[in-house]
């Protein structure tokens, strides 16, 4: 069957959208004492389906970037550089304004910027955006897969050479003691470490090049039947590398290991050429304006989503916060702890959906 027209990229979009939905699920539980096993993290070493949710996200901002490269083309590379520095450092710094907000303490005293995180999901996804953008630009297709492999094997190196793969001894800890400082770094781990810190950065790199390239291939060699067994023999063989690569380097979320990035990378290309299947091949629709809804104002959303967990987390009813109230009233009073949590987030997700809804049919984008 020949492939069916689509809009800019239909599959891309949902992936987009379907990792939004599945991150604001996985961010707001009623509870984080009761939460489904593949709703969390693995503590350390391993991985979940939770694990998947921020490498999907660089994934699509690589295939994304695959789409927006022959409207660059058109620009001279000042012009690129002057576009992709911009756009990543917005995004910075929407990250970083977002673990700053609400910017006052309860007791109305400033919040310091001496301790406030600098690093974050969107920060790691600005400053890999412009780096694969400026690969991709200069190198091409053959340059990312170099960089991708490079970095690495690099990272690989480094964490080897300069420490061990346990949490208090990594050298990407070290590196952010070093720079960052510990006020500046996250602590939810019992001690400071950054699980999106500086020197784990560089991996993350390979995802949104892996999405690029995974883009680019399906442009040139079009969606047919060929096109989505090949691409689910790469996924394939990516976790295969992945798990054999483990023996060595653990498969690591919090390290951003090379493994975990091959275990994450074949995950992604399973589910892209999935998509690409049923919705290009075998003209799938229904329920993708769901998720193509969520897909045109990821990045609004994403932070709506966040910030609101903030704000009633902050508001206050009859002793406890708006957010515990909710919880508590609406949904734990009558179901089980575990599906209480999830039913919340669900309810929380389906609630950003309708801000993102709305925006879409009054034609509102928010774009960088």
């Amino acid at each position: 069957m020949a492939p069916l027209p689509t809009s800019r990229n239909l599959a891309l979009d949902v992936f987009r959208g379907l990792t939004l939905a599945l991150m604001i699920i996985v961010n707001t539980p009623g509870s984080w004492g009761t939460q489904y096993a593949p709703l969390e993290h693995a503590g350390w070493h391993g991985f979940t389906l939770t694990d998947l949710v921020f490498p999907s996200f660089l994934f699509v901002v690589g295939g994304a970037l695959a789409l927006s490269m022959r409207k660059f083309a058109g620009q001279t590379d000042a012009q690129f550089l002057r576009t992709v520095f911009r756009r990543g450092a917005l995004i910075f710094l929407c990250g970083f304004l977002l673990y700053w907000f609400p910017f006052f303490k309860a007791d109305g005293s400033f919040m310091p910027f001496a301790t406030t995180r600098i690093m974050g999901v969107l920060q790691r996804i600005g400053l890999c955006y412009v780096l694969a953008a400026v690969i991709v630009r200069f190198g091409g297709v053959r340059g990312a897969v170099v960089a991708a492999v490079a970095v690495l094997l690099a990272y690989w190196w480094l964490l080897w050479q300069f420490g061990d793969y346990s949490l208090p001894g990594n050298a990407a800890r070290a590196v952010d003691l070093a720079v960052l400082g510990a006020p500046h770094m996250y602590g939810g781990d019992g001690m400071p470490f950054d699980p999106e810190g500086i020197l784990s950065t560089l991996p993350a790199i390979a995802n949104v090049l892996a999405g690029y390239l995974a883009i680019a291939w399906l442009q040139r060699q079009g969606r047919t039947t060929g096109s989505v067994v090949r691409m689910l023999a790469a996924g394939a063989l990516c976790l295969l590398v992945a798990y054999a690569w483990d023996a060595a380097l653990p498969i690591n979320k919090k390290l951003w290991t090379g493994s975990y990035v091959a275990c994450t990378v074949g995950w992604d290309l399973v589910i892209l050429a999935t998509l690409v299947w049923l919705i290009d091949l075998k003209g799938l629709r229904a329920g993708l304006p769901f998720f193509e809804v969520f897909g045109k104002n990821t990045l609004f959303i994403y932070l709506l989503s966040s910030v609101a967990v903030t704000v009633l987390a902050r508001l206050h009813v009859g002793g406890t916060s708006l957010y515990q109230w909710l919880f508590q009233t609406v949904f734990l009073s009558w179901a089980d702890p575990y599906l209480a949590s999830l039913l919340f987030a669900v309810a929380y997700m389906l609630a950003c959906w309708l801000v993102a809804y709305a925006m879409d049919r009054q034609r509102i984008y928010v774009k960088l």
